[in-house]
């Protein structure tokens, strides 16, 4: 008997402590301001989600602040997220929105020039999940995957740093597949401009919702073809079809792993995080608003109105992935940031 009693009194004990955190979260937040700090330039995608979550995070938080939006590009937002590791206020009031790559930026990059350690901040989750594919023309030398191993196929990229940059290379050295990268191109519209032009053969590392719903009718009258999944889990429609993951091509157990790890932010697509220096209740309580935000039924409704992907992943679970990815041997993390680069 006398076990029970200990349990209900240190259940009521934890329960008290909750409720007086609780209590000082919505003390410290009412009548303030939160700011969104998004890691890109206005009007694009990031800054779209963002703009939806700053409408609806406010009832979710205690003291009901008010959440307004700005932007801070540079750098595949790491100027941003460097600024709120260091620079900015780290009372819970300021959160970044940044790159699905931001979280993997000591891997993706040389950790050395990085002004803050992406693992250190507090990740409150991340708002969509991605699947990248690779797409090709009908008349590229490459018809499947498969042949991208005999034929070379020239694909478009923004930038050595972002996924339709990085991941062609993933694909050659990990694999050895034969894609000749491009690079230059300001974003995937115009990549797919060049592709219908005949100007390049394809492109890796392209959204299959995005690609779905925005190049539908490319899709229907046949003009492109999914040729890959860059993804463990796939989705449903491409598995029907038939299309292969790449995951599918590796021979070792170290290849999948490598080809994993790059593939985890796929997780993690629009991430969300506050400094390291946030007290814990703060965090806390924003992790379980950030879930409750995009989980609610208004929110929901309104990105389904504006054709937007709502698939969150929590603060705990993303840091915990995280945390994974990073314990690897320093001998593995080696080879996944060689496996992203232009060899010599």
């Amino acid at each position: 008997m006398g076990r029970f009693l200990v349990a209900a009194v240190f259940a009521m004990v934890t329960a008290f402590q909750q409720a007086g955190a609780q209590e000082a979260v919505g003390q410290f937040y009412k009548g303030r301001t939160i700011a969104i700090l998004v890691g890109t330039s206005a009007g694009g995608g990031y800054h779209v989600y963002a703009r939806l979550m700053a409408r609806f995070l406010s009832a979710h938080v205690p003291g009901a602040p008010n959440v307004v939006v700005s932007n801070m590009p540079g750098n595949a937002s790491n100027v941003m997220a460097a600024h709120v590791a260091t620079t900015a206020v780290k009372d819970g009031t300021i959160i970044g929105a940044a790159f699905s790559t931001q979280p993997l930026a000591a891997i993706l990059e040389d950790p050395s020039r990085l002004r803050y350690d992406p693992m250190r901040l507090r990740y409150l989750g991340s708002a969509s999940a991605d699947l990248f594919v690779c797409v090709a023309r009908p008349d590229a030398p490459a018809k499947t995957f498969a042949d991208t191993f005999k034929a070379e196929l020239v694909v478009g990229g923004t930038s050595e740093t972002e996924a339709t940059g990085y991941l062609p290379l993933l694909l050659n050295n990990v694999l050895g597949a034969k894609f000749k990268p491009v690079l230059g191109y300001p974003s995937s519209r115009e990549i797919m401009a060049a592709i219908e032009k005949n100007e390049i053969h394809g492109m890796c590392g392209m959204n299959w919702t995005s690609l779905s719903t925005q190049y539908a009718p490319l899709l229907d009258e046949k003009k492109i073809r999914v040729i890959a999944q860059e993804n463990a889990r796939g989705a449903d429609e491409l598995d029907k079809q038939g299309v292969p993951r790449t995951l599918e091509f590796a021979k070792t157990e170290e290849q999948r792993t490598i080809l994993n790890t790059i593939y985890a932010q796929e997780i993690f697509a629009r991430p969300y995080f506050v400094a390291p220096d946030v007290p814990h209740e703060r965090v806390a309580a924003l992790r379980k608003a950030f879930m409750d935000t995009w989980q609610a039924p208004e929110l929901q409704a309104e990105a389904k109105r504006m054709g937007l992907e709502v698939d969150p992943t929590s603060g705990e679970d993303l840091q915990k992935l995280l945390e994974k990815i990073y314990g690897a041997s320093p001998d593995l993390l080696t080879k996944i940031r060689d496996a992203i680069r232009t060899k010599n």
